[in-house]
């Protein structure tokens, strides 16, 4: 297969849906994704093309704060180990170029983030403003 980068809305799709079929089929992520996502999978697709199309292409067609629904999820570190190697896995498998290197740059700092924030809001008293 040729790789390109990732160049519009078109491969935003093809990464949104190829990584979130890996999630749904790994013994890890599964469980988490489907209790909270539940039959609303394909309103969490659309967001999340709107989420990388806004990210990667500088389109912003997304809205809203990503970390708000995941503030209570029970995730612990291996859970965004295992998030970060199935996003880089479905990025080099489909895209080379430097829109693929920031969308695994992106994808690994917002993990960082997320746990941390998680970790944080878990431990401590104050409520998370949300």
């Amino acid at each position: 297969m040729n790789k390109s980068d990732i160049l519009d809305l078109s491969d935003i799709q093809i990464l949104v849906d190829q990584f979130y079929g890996k999630v749904r089929e790994d013994d890890l992520l599964k469980h988490i994704f489907e209790n909270v996502i539940e039959d609303r999978w394909p309103e969490h697709l659309e967001k999340m093309y709107r989420f990388w199309q806004t990210v990667l292409l500088d389109q912003h067609t997304y809205q809203g704060s990503p970390f708000v629904p995941h503030a209570h999820l029970p995730v612990e570190k291996a859970h965004f180990e295992r998030w970060i190697e199935l996003f880089f896995k479905t990025v080099d498998e489909n895209f080379t170029g430097e829109k693929a290197e920031r969308a695994k740059w992106q994808g690994e700092r917002m993990a960082e983030m997320f746990h941390f924030k998680i970790n944080y809001y878990r431990t401590s008293t104050v409520d998370p403003i949300l």
